[in-house]
């Protein structure tokens, strides 16, 4: 048996047509911190684990206005940004070995609680303190926890080091009393499970809403048509897109945000010899990986919750799915399920990572798993949905940033999605299609 003959490298043009190549965003060019880096706490910090450690000088609040020469000056309103962007962005400092200081830098940015919310947010250098985030403009107060997603905070609003915010990535549990954030506190920078609304003993925590942040849209619907090698793709309502040529006849079609985060872009798997090829543009590989076994079922995840999809596959004989995040080697093995139920993958928690189903065509049952694990996953959720020989797909249908379960119907070329009790999607392609789901815009 063998599960690994990789390697990764940018190649030609394969096969190209249709979609334009889309220009995804790099991250912030990487730097070492500046200045002083030891913490400077403008009060004793008993725990610095948690709370906040002291802030540097915040950036300086504006309002936009016309000025003699017609310019506006700056607006402390930061530019739009779309959850995953923030909560990718947010990632890239996990695991720096940063220093907390309100006197250093890295990136621009103040290397603070205060300033990683800013970076994460993409606000101005050297970043926002606690104190000046809602009377800036740059957020507001929401009403209740429950209005709460990813990508929005947790905030004191206290000023120095009685301050403090987190960047809210999504609920643990059903039960909506702990969450999973990110943070800066004087031990570094963390991304761990914290008690709703924050650690007892630390201040006022509220939640807030950066008000140039963009809501997820709604998934688009499309097909694989082998016969042409084209991905055709169309919005939720079935009106076309674009369509893309792309990969041999007997290639199984994949999609996904396979450079970071943005507009999903086409790839393909070649059974026959477990080889991966996936776009970054829709016309050039961006990664080429073998990868798996014979009979194997390919996918692609934001498993880390990263901004970046990468491989993995569902191998029936065990019902195992093994899952990697450099898509070379496996990071997780995750039992799940009976061997002749199906894959499926998808952010079912609204936290940014994609995580492991099953679905069971025998009733029409998907078993959902929040979390991916070295071992058996647990059933977290389960939907039953569909007829008899519908093929399980997924999507956010509503743009609330979380996926839902669906069925794509052959018989008919019909798409639903178990959204609002249930509804028709769209009928679009022809017999013998393959269905995809994605963001193409």
């Amino acid at each position: 048996m063998h599960y690994l003959r990789s390697a990764t490298r940018a190649t030609s043009v394969l096969m190209a047509a249709g979609l334009s190549a889309l220009a995804l965003g790099a991250g912030p060019a990487s730097a070492q911190p500046t200045g002083s880096t030891d913490p400077t706490p403008s009060v004793n910090v008993v725990d610095n684990d948690k709370g906040g450690a002291g802030q540097g000088p915040s950036t300086p609040i504006r309002t936009q206005r016309s000025t003699a020469d017609g310019v506006a000056s700056t607006l402390a309103v930061g530019p739009k940004i779309t959850r995953s962007e923030v909560i990718a962005r947010a990632q890239t400092w996990v695991d720096k070995n940063l220093q907390y200081s309100g006197n250093a830098t890295y990136q621009g940015y103040r290397t603070d609680c205060s300033g990683y919310a800013s970076m994460a947010w993409k606000l101005g250098t050297p970043g926002l303190a606690t104190p000046d985030f809602v009377p800036s403009g740059v957020a507001s107060w929401l009403n209740s926890k429950e209005d709460l997603k990813p990508g929005d905070a947790l905030l004191n609003d206290a000023s120095g080091a009685a301050g403090h915010i987190a960047i809210f990535n999504g609920w643990t549990d059903g039960t909506h009393t702990s969450y999973d954030a990110y943070e800066f506190t004087g031990s570094g920078v963390h991304h761990r499970t914290i008690p709703y609304p924050y650690f007892s003993g630390y201040g006022t925590f509220k939640p807030v809403r950066n008000n140039s942040v963009i809501d997820a849209t709604p998934s688009g619907i499309g097909v694989y048509r082998a016969a042409d090698r084209t991905f055709y793709v169309a919005d939720r309502n079935g009106a076309d897109v674009g369509r893309n040529m792309f990969g041999n006849a007997d290639d199984m079609p994949l999609v996904g945000h396979f450079a970071g985060p943005g507009r999903d872009t086409v790839g393909v798997y070649r059974p026959a010899t477990q080889e991966f090829f996936l776009t970054g543009d829709n016309a050039n590989v961006a990664v080429y990986t073998v990868f798996g076994n014979k009979d194997d079922v390919p996918l692609v995840g934001d498993w880390d919750g990263t901004g970046k999809q990468t491989i993995g596959v569902y191998r029936p004989s065990e019902g195992a799915f093994y899952l990697t995040v450099d898509n070379l080697t496996p990071k997780y093995r995750v039992t799940f399920g009976n061997p002749n139920w199906k894959p499926i993958v998808g952010n079912w928690s609204g936290t940014g990572k994609d995580t492991v189903g099953v679905y069971d065509p025998d009733t029409q049952t998907f078993h959902l798993s929040d979390a991916n694990v070295n071992g058996p996953a647990n059933d977290d959720h389960r939907v039953t949905f569909g007829n008899p020989d519908d093929v399980p797909i997924k999507g956010d249908w509503d743009g609330s940033g979380t996926d839902k379960v669906g069925v794509y119907r052959p018989s008919t070329q019909e798409f639903f999605g178990a959204v609002n009790g249930g509804q028709l999607l769209a009928k679009y392609g022809n017999p013998g299609d393959k269905p995809l789901t994605g963001h193409w815009n």
